[in-house]
């Protein structure tokens, strides 16, 4: 089994204004853990975080990981018209190409129009992890090809890490092949006392980051590789 541990790099949850605890203090966290166990990430990146913070942006490349393309405001593709979209991915391209080769790309949301895979190709992406196995009703059961691109979606909810570990576990055992898991790097700082969602905020923090290792170590245990998403589409 090959599997991919994506981040999604963008404004803590439902924050407004926007902050971005999670990508000051929870990236640091993940890149040391991912470091100590010797694996190789995709994170998903806003071209607005990049330019935030672009020291963190070469902390992340500089570990080995790959930089993948997550827009460039965070705005939601299907409530945006073609031209509007098209800046957006321009714009997060030129800004995250400073920094790595970009062939991966993620909507925010999940939410990308089929209509709009061409701007991808037209801007160079070969690989498009827009879409999810786990909601419902789902057609999408695995890798795919469209308009020239491949699509590889995620497997999971990104709070199922945060789990108990039996549920957590249940939920692992029924994943396909290529498992795609992804999160956001606020999941990793306390949130529990933020006046957010329930399903944003529990086990938050170190919590999140022990519930990580493990998953790590269950996947490791049964002899899974672990991928970017650029060695996926490889």
């Amino acid at each position: 089994m090959k599997i991919s541990i994506t981040v999604d790099m963008e404004h803590d949850c439902l924050s407004a204004p926007k902050s971005y605890r999670g990508v000051v203090e929870g990236t640091p966290v993940l890149l040391r853990l991912f470091g100590e166990r010797g694996i190789k990430a995709t994170f998903f990146t806003t071209g607005e975080v990049a330019r935030l913070f672009p020291d963190t942006v070469r902390d992340i490349v500089d570990a080995g990981h790959e930089l993948g393309c997550h827009g460039d405001t965070h705005a939601r593709f299907s409530t945006i018209g073609p031209d509007t979209a098209r800046q957006e991915i321009g714009d997060a391209t030129r800004t995250l190409r400073a920094f790595f080769p970009l062939t991966s790309f993620r909507a925010p949301n999940l939410d990308f129009p089929n209509a709009y895979l061409p701007f991808l190709k037209d801007a160079g992406y070969r690989l498009d992890s827009s879409q999810a196995r786990y909601k419902r009703g789902t057609i999408f059961a695995g890798p795919s090809h469209a308009d020239g691109m491949i699509r590889i979606p995620v497997s999971t909810m990104p709070s199922v890490v945060r789990l108990p570990r039996t549920a957590r576990r249940a939920v692992f055992a029924r994943l396909k092949d290529p498992v795609v898991l992804y999160f956001h790097p606020w999941e990793f700082v306390d949130m529990t006392r933020a006046k957010i969602p329930y399903d944003c905020r529990f086990n938050t923090g170190e919590p999140a980051l022990r519930s990580l290792e493990d998953a790590i170590g269950y996947f490791a245990a049964r002899g899974a590789a672990f991928r970017t998403m650029r060695e996926l589409a490889a």
